[in-house]
């Protein structure tokens, strides 16, 4: 199981994970397609969004395996009651989400004091913990030298190790025509 890639940020992420798990160890980019194409061959549903895929592998039952975004993993094995298991890659995508405050969002209620503070306190080594018991992998590596049995170590690699930048991929694999497009076609 995974979600659509074309419409779910984990589904990109996903894809992006398959096919750098090729390339990045030295394999072509023509063994890549091969390896996501028959990915794709054994996905039976594309739901649209990361939470619709938990649905359905973990609830519903359907599909052998899902690839998620790490934190979503943890929460699946505590919802399934035991019943899946986290299997870790030995290389993954590396997943960045950005944070960020809207300057006209914080003028208007005037909360940078709190934008800033909040900002900050992400980085210190309390606010990694939260982030480490939350399942998230934590960016210091102490911390996440303590949760070393949620987060294990993986190579992980940027977008830029598969193409030039974020807009370049989407361009790339995700767009109308690009290479996603190419082999999957709808189930019908």
């Amino acid at each position: 199981m995974t979600p659509n890639p074309k419409t779910s940020g984990n589904g990109k992420v996903s894809f992006l994970a398959a096919w750098g798990s090729i390339t990045q160890r030295g394999g072509s980019e023509a063994e890549a397609l091969e390896f996501v194409k028959k990915l794709y061959e054994h996905v039976p549903v594309l739901d649209l969004g990361a939470r619709g895929s938990t649905t359905t592998f973990v609830q519903k039952k359907i599909g052998d395996v899902h690839l998620a975004w790490e934190n979503e993993a943890h929460l699946e094995v505590q919802e399934a009651g035991g019943e899946v298991e986290i299997v870790n890659p030995p290389i993954s995508f590396l997943a960045e989400p950005p944070v960020t405050w809207v300057d006209a969002n914080v003028k208007r209620k005037h909360t940078e004091a709190a934008a800033k503070a909040y900002l900050e306190f992400l980085y210190t080594d309390e606010g990694q913990a939260i982030i480490a018991k939350n399942f998230y992998r934590p960016i210091n590596p102490a911390v996440r030298q303590r949760y070393s049995a949620e987060f294990p170590d993986i190579k992980l690699f940027p977008v830029t190790a598969i193409a030039k930048s974020w807009d370049d991929a989407y361009v790339k694999f995700f767009n109308d025509g690009g290479l996603f497009d190419t082999f999957y076609k709808p189930k019908r």
